[in-house]
């Protein structure tokens, strides 16, 4: 037989009555079904979870042992299906580098005031999707084209890039800088969680060589010691100063759409409320 919820709240009554009697009072069941449904916990498990040789009932050491598993394990599905935690449970948002760049701190503010029920966790997860294929977020802020099966996305707003290069280097010294101008460079690529490809210039004028990191820093540490040049968007200026790399705005690359995905299956039901503001402050700066 399978082991049910209620077999473990029959355990802990006992366990916390002490006496068979008040424990089928308190679950309202007769002596016999209180007396069965431990039974058959104790010979699925194949150990004696209460001593029954006193009038009051004791539990044993594999009872005592089990007993905060079995009070944990029912405490977790009362609060999964609480009304209450439901409406206000967190809205978890990843993100792989720059969340909403420098709309975040705005972001995080005015959602504090205007949903104080409903708090907003920022997580930084270094993949794709930011963990939302993974089921570690309910929604995450991401850059570039999203093709993941099962996600909803909108699209928050739209993101100029940038050239990142080394301090030294004579790029550095230049107002605006092209594609062309990286092409006898070696380009840092973050595989993982980046943008950028060798599709963002002409297949005759790509990079002389290209550097593959997996993580946002990895891929500062590298421009800074002279490895290469990065192309990203104009958020991670404005999230990831670096006293070794120097941003300049990137004029002939075309926009990064900034979008909110979310799984289209289970959404938060925060998640229309985050869209709108969102929009809102990105459109209002």
């Amino acid at each position: 037989m399978g082991i049910e919820l209620r077999h473990l709240r029959c355990f802990l009554a006992i366990a916390e009555e002490g006496n068979v009697t008040r424990a089928a009072a308190r679950l309202h069941l007769t002596q016999p079904a209180v007396s069965r449904t431990l039974a058959a916990l104790e010979k699925h498990l194949g150990v004696r979870l209460v001593d029954r040789s006193t009038h009051h009932l004791a539990l044993t050491a594999e009872g005592r042992a089990f007993h905060d598993r079995a009070a944990a394990a029912v405490t977790a599905f009362d609060a999964a299906l609480d009304p209450a935690r439901l409406r206000h449970r967190p809205l978890r948002v990843g993100y792989a580098w720059s969340a909403l760049g420098p709309y975040t701190t705005p972001l995080l503010r005015r959602w504090q005031h205007e949903h104080p029920g409903t708090p907003l966790e920022l997580l930084r997860v270094d993949d794709r999707t930011a963990g939302l294929v993974r089921g570690e977020v309910d929604a995450a802020l991401l850059r570039g084209p999203v093709d993941a099966p099962g996600l909803a996305t909108a699209e928050l707003t739209a993101e100029t890039r940038i050239a990142a290069v080394p301090a030294d280097s004579p790029l550095s010294g230049r107002p605006t800088v092209l594609l062309a101008d990286l092409a006898g460079e070696t380009v840092v690529l973050n595989t993982v969680s980046g943008t950028t490809t060798l599709d963002l210039w002409p297949r005759a004028h790509r990079p002389a060589g290209t550097l593959t990191v997996g993580n946002t820093d990895d891929w500062l540490t590298a421009i800074a010691a002279g490895r290469g040049v990065g192309v990203s968007s104009a958020s991670t200026a404005a999230m990831h100063p670096h006293p070794g790399v120097t941003y300049r705005p990137l004029t002939d690359a075309p926009p990064v759409p900034l979008v909110l995905a979310w799984r289209d299956a289970s959404p938060h039901p925060a998640i229309g409320a985050l869209v709108t503001l969102a929009r809102a402050i990105t459109r209002e700066a």
